[in-house]
């Protein structure tokens, strides 16, 4: 995907977001005046690349019916607590890296590296673009309300892409626009879509399915992301951006450290 396109993926909405972080500092520098510290001190972000794998995956039964993360909530639970990150969310990224070592072996993805793009892409399935009214997983791991991306229509800096879903996944018939928690083009999740939830069907919406097609998309084109070279390669397929590039490397590496992204 061109950088291009995935700017325009995204939900159009940095200035709100930068709104929200502002207000978000102003509460934590608040908590200083009564002279306490923070009740936790974070640690300093490594800069390497690959970000740190984190705390290694249990194995399950990958092959099992049903919705296999399930089988991973007593490891995502106090993950979660740590990180700010809904457990469906980390039973997700780590279900997809166990079946994409299955699938393929020479990639070696990290569950963090999926968490660094669930956070900088959506936040894990619940920033849509919204001041108010943002999106949660519901129990079945689905984004609701949807989160689609602006519509892809060749503007300044956006490329133009026609509709190729029939607006099955994005609702716009005449443009296609990413969708979803890893925020999909219908395009490319025509070529990468993975189902991963066990119903036999590959929806971009739903974080399991979303967390598998990434690492599909990510060990496709980058080969081995234990290597610079290789975890830069597929960063770049997914997004030909070095402030992306960047971004998913920090998140990556603090949810390493179990630790949110601040």
């Amino acid at each position: 995907m061109s950088s291009g396109v995935k700017r325009a993926a995204g939900c159009g909405c940095g200035a709100v977001l930068a709104v929200i972080m502002v207000i978000s500092f102003v509460g934590w520098a608040l908590s200083f005046m009564d002279g306490a510290a923070p009740i936790r001190q974070l640690q300093p972000i490594p800069d390497n690349v690959p970000p740190a794998v984190g705390e290694p995956v249990p194995g399950i039964d990958i092959y099992a019916a049903g919705r296999t993360s399930d089988s991973l909530r007593f490891w995502s639970d106090p993950i979660a607590v740590d990180t700010g990150i809904s457990t469906q969310a980390v039973a997700a990224y780590g279900n997809a890296a166990l079946i994409a070592a299955e699938s393929w072996p020479e990639c070696g993805i990290a569950w963090t590296t999926l968490a660094g793009i669930g956070y900088v892409e959506t936040r894990h399935g619940t920033y849509n673009g919204r001041v108010f009214g943002g999106s949660s997983l519901d129990g079945n791991g689905v984004a609701n309300p949807p989160i689609i991306g602006i519509p892809l229509d060749g503007s300044p800096g956006i490329a133009r892409i026609e509709d190729t879903d029939g607006g099955r996944f994005d609702g716009d018939t005449e443009l296609d626009r990413a969708v979803g928690p890893m925020q999909f083009i219908p395009e490319s999740w025509e070529r990468y879509g993975r189902d991963a939830n066990g119903d036999g069907y590959a929806d971009p919406h739903q974080i399991d399915d979303a967390a598998l097609s990434a690492a599909h998309l990510l060990c496709t084109t980058g080969g081995s992301l234990t290597t610079p070279e290789g975890w830069t390669q597929a960063l770049y397929a997914y997004n030909m951006s070095n402030e992306y590039l960047i971004n998913v490397r920090d998140a990556a590496a603090s949810y390493a450290l179990r630790q949110p992204v601040i």
